[in-house]
């Protein structure tokens, strides 16, 4: 059984199509790379997995359970098991570390002591365990990718999906983070899509990669973008 599954879904903005009649697999713990320029619909494939955008047609399954079908969403995005990080990483500057972590914890009502344990154990994981109490404007890029990823992946997603995370980067910093994310795909095997323009981002963290043109596949292949 496939962890995601698109059947002829599309999707458009006003007169714009951005998705048009995609299907597509991601299998458990796969790493997929959708790969292309701006504006062939990468980003929209993310937010109709993840339950922010609504397809115009087709179905979406996640986890072999309907999702999402022509115009409406049957499952909201906090049903659908997954984590997500932002181009911009979205990290509150009003919070501290801790507190952007524990975030999604509270919303699913995660009681205190647990929550506390959850935020400990992701701040050792991405080896920030000395800036629990910082806020993220005192932290590096780096360092601040890695809060982002801590708070997407604390509530245990199925599902790991990355919008362009690195693109703000230095090359050094960004080969970094792709060595860290490739660490904890291993250690916790979530199955990771991941948006990208970047040729190297997409040979080393994909073990699939999907070119998209105009909101169509154009190509797939293993490993590098073609």
């Amino acid at each position: 059984m496939s962890m995601i599954e698109f059947r002829e879904v599309s999707k458009a903005y006003q007169s714009r199509v951005a998705i048009d009649a995609i299907s597509l697999k991601v299998e458990r713990g796969e790493r997929v790379v959708l790969f292309g320029p701006s504006g062939c619909g990468k980003s929209t494939l993310l937010h109709l997995i993840a339950g922010l955008a609504k397809p115009d047609s087709g179905d979406i399954l996640i986890d072999g359970e309907l999702a999402a079908t022509a115009g409406k969403n049957l499952q909201e995005p906090e049903q659908r098991g997954i984590g997500m990080v932002f181009q911009d990483l979205a990290l509150w500057s009003h919070m501290t570390v801790a507190e952007n972590i524990e975030f999604g914890l509270i919303a699913k009502r995660v009681a205190n002591r647990e929550r506390r344990q959850r935020v400990r154990e992701m701040v050792d994981l991405v080896r920030l365990g000395d800036y629990l109490n910082a806020r993220p404007g005192t932290l590096s890029g780096g360092e601040q990718q890695r809060v982002a990823l801590a708070r997407a992946l604390a509530t245990a997603p199925r599902i790991l999906l990355m919008d362009e995370p690195l693109s703000n980067l230095d090359d050094e910093l960004s080969l970094q983070m792709r060595q860290e994310i490739l660490r904890l795909h291993y250690d916790i095997g979530f199955t990771l899509v991941y948006v990208t323009h970047s040729h190297n981002e997409a040979k080393e963290l994909g073990t699939r990669t999907i070119r998209l043109r105009q909101g169509r596949i154009d190509s797939a292949s293993n490993g590098a973008a073609a």
